[in-house]
C-alpha cells in the first residue's frame, strides 16, 4: 500500500519536530566567527591584567548551588535555575553563573596563594523570561579577584572593564553602588528584612517607582518605610548629598568605600563610571561594591557586565567564619554580541582567505593549498570537481576574497591564476607571489 503525503506537509511536519527548546537559538557561522573574535579580545585583555584561565563544570550539586552564602533564596536566579537528577537520584542543576562554581573551587582548593586572579569563558543557564539580549543558554565571560580587601581590586577590574570595551569599539557607562550603602538606607528606614526588599529596589530602573512600590507593599514593607527609602534613592543622588543624610555606620563605611573607589579611578583614567544609589543587583551575595554596565546609544537596554564584592560566599563554602574577600565582573557574550549586530550586519560567513579551485590539478591543488596553510594563510579548496562557474559562486557566497584557479597550463608554466573576488582582477603568479599577497591581505 501507497502513502501519499503532500511536500508541503512534509515540510511542516519536520519543522514542527525540529523545532528548537525556547529561549534558546543556533550560533551560526557568521556570528560565531565574530563571536570568536570577542572571545579572543576579551581573552587578550583578561591576560594583559594578569588574569589566569580556569574552566569549571557546567553541572553542580544543587546543594552547592543553593548553600549558605550563595545567591540567597529570594534571588531570582535560583528561582530560575534548571533543576536535573542524575541516575543515582542525585539533584543536580545547570549553572546559573561563573561566581558560584569559582567559590566551590576555591573552597575546596584552600592550598591556592592569593590573590587569585581568575577569568572563566562559558555557557551558563537560566530558566528565565526571554527578551532581546537575554536568553536561556548565554555565554558569561567572568574576571575574579579573590583576597583583596579593599577597593583597588575594583579599581583594576573596572579599569580593565573599560579598556575591554574600547579594544570591542563599544562605548559603555559603569553604574556603582555599594550593598553596605543600601543595607544603612534600608536600617534607617526601619526596615529588617533587607534582602527580600534589595531584589525588588534592584528593578527601580525597568519598573519605576510605582512598580517597586506595589511589590514591596506585596511583600509586607510598609508604605511609610517604602516612601523613606525611594527618597534616600532618588533618581541623580550624589555621594556628597548621601552623606549629610545618611546616619547608620554600615551606610557610612558603604560611602567611604565609594569614594576610595572614585578617587582610584580618577588616577587610572576610568571615565566612564557613574554612582547609581538605586543599583542594587539581585543575587543575595553580594556584601560591598555593586556595579553594571550598559552600551551607551544602544538598542539593547539590558546590562552586558556586572558584578560585585561577595566577602562570604568564599568563606561560608568553607567552612566556619573565615572571610575570604572576592570582587567580579561577569561580561554577557550574548548581550554584547546583540550591541555589536545593532552597529553592523555580520557578513562573514568562513574564513579562508583563499579558495583553490582545481582544474584536473587535484594532487597539484592538495599541494599548493598545504602550502599556503603552512604559511599561515587560511586556505580552502573544491572537493567536489565543480566547474569553475559554480565554484566561483560559491566562493562569493561566502565571501572569499581570493580564489586560486589552478589547471594544466598554469602548472605548466609553474604559476596559477589569482582572481580578487571583489574587483574580478585576474593575476597569473608564482606561488611566492601569491603568498605575498595573500600574508599582505
Amino acid at each position: 500500500m501507497k502513502i501519499y503525503i503532500n511536500l508541503k506537509e512534509f515540510q511542516e511536519i519536520i519543522k514542527m519536530e525540529m523545532q528548537l527548546a525556547k529561549g534558546v537559538r543556533d550560533i551560526l557561522p557568521k556570528e560565531k566567527i565574530v563571536m570568536n573574535r570577542v572571545l579572543d579580545t576579551l581573552r587578550q585583555a583578561f591576560e594583559l591584567y594578569g588574569f589566569v584561565p580556569l574552566e569549571t563544570p557546567i553541572i553542580e550539586r544543587w546543594e552547592t548551588l543553593t548553600a549558605k552564602g550563595g545567591v540567597g533564596e529570594e534571588s531570582d536566579a535560583l528561582k530560575e535555575t534548571f533543576k536535573l537528577k542524575d541516575q543515582g537520584n542525585r539533584d543536580l542543576a545547570l549553572r546559573f553563573d561563573l561566581t558560584v562554581p569559582l567559590a566551590r573551587y576555591v573552597a575546596i582548593n584552600p592550598q591556592l596563594k592569593l590573590p587569585f586572579k581568575r577569568y572563566e569563558m562559558g555557557p551558563v543557564f537560566r530558566d528565565g523570561p526571554i527578551k532581546l539580549g537575554r536568553y536561556r543558554q548565554f555565554w558569561q565571560c567572568d574576571i575574579d579577584t579573590i583576597g583583596v580587601k579593599g577597593m583597588l581590586a575594583e579599581a583594576e577590574l573596572l579599569a580593565l572593564v573599560q579598556n575591554a570595551f574600547q579594544k570591542l569599539g563599544v562605548d559603555i557607562l559603569i553604574k556603582v553602588n555599594n550593598r553596605k550603602l543600601l543595607n544603612g538606607i534600608l536600617e534607617q528606614c526601619g526596615i529588617k528584612k533587607k534582602e527580600s526588599a534589595i531584589v525588588t529596589i534592584d528593578k527601580l530602573e525597568k519598573i519605576g517607582a510605582k512598580g517597586v512600590t506595589e511589590e514591596l507593599l506585596q511583600r509586607g514593607y510598609g508604605s511609610e518605610q517604602i516612601e523613606k527609602v525611594l527618597r534616600l534613592l532618588r533618581e541623580k543622588r550624589t555621594l556628597k548629598e548621601l552623606k549629610k543624610e545618611v546616619n547608620y555606620e554600615e551606610g557610612k563605611q558603604g560611602l567611604g568605600e565609594l569614594e576610595e573607589l572614585f578617587g582610584y579611578l580618577k588616577t587610572m583614567k576610568v571615565k566612564c563610571v557613574e554612582f547609581e544609589a538605586s543599583l542594587a543587583r539581585g543575587l543575595g551575595y553580594y556584601t560591598g561594591t555593586v556595579f553594571e554596565v550598559f552600551a551607551v546609544g544602544s538598542s539593547v537596554i539590558s546590562s552586558i557586565a556586572g558584578g560585585g564584592r561577595y566577602d562570604q560566599m568564599v568563606g561560608k563554602f568553607a567552612g566556619g567564619n573565615r572571610e575570604i574577600p572576592a570582587v567580579g565582573v561577569a561580561l554577557g557574550l550574548s548581550t554584547i554580541l546583540d550591541v555589536i549586530k545593532a552597529k553592523r550586519e555580520f557578513k562573514e560567513k568562513s574564513l579562508a582567505n583563499a579558495y583553490v579551485i582545481p582544474i584536473q590539478t587535484v594532487k597539484e591543488s592538495l599541494r599548493l593549498v598545504q602550502k599556503l596553510r603552512q604559511k599561515g594563510i587560511n586556505a580552502d579548496m573544491d572537493l567536489n570537481g565543480k566547474s569553475i562557474g559554480k565554484n566561483l559562486e560559491y566562493a562569493s557566497a561566502l565571501g572569499i576574497p581570493y580564489c586560486i584557479i589552478l589547471g594544466g597550463d598554469e602548472v605548466k608554466q609553474r604559476k596559477v591564476l589569482l582572481r580578487n573576488m571583489q574587483t574580478g582582477k585576474q593575476e597569473l603568479l608564482g606561488i611566492i607571489g601569491v603568498i605575498r599577497r595573500l600574508k599582505k591581505k
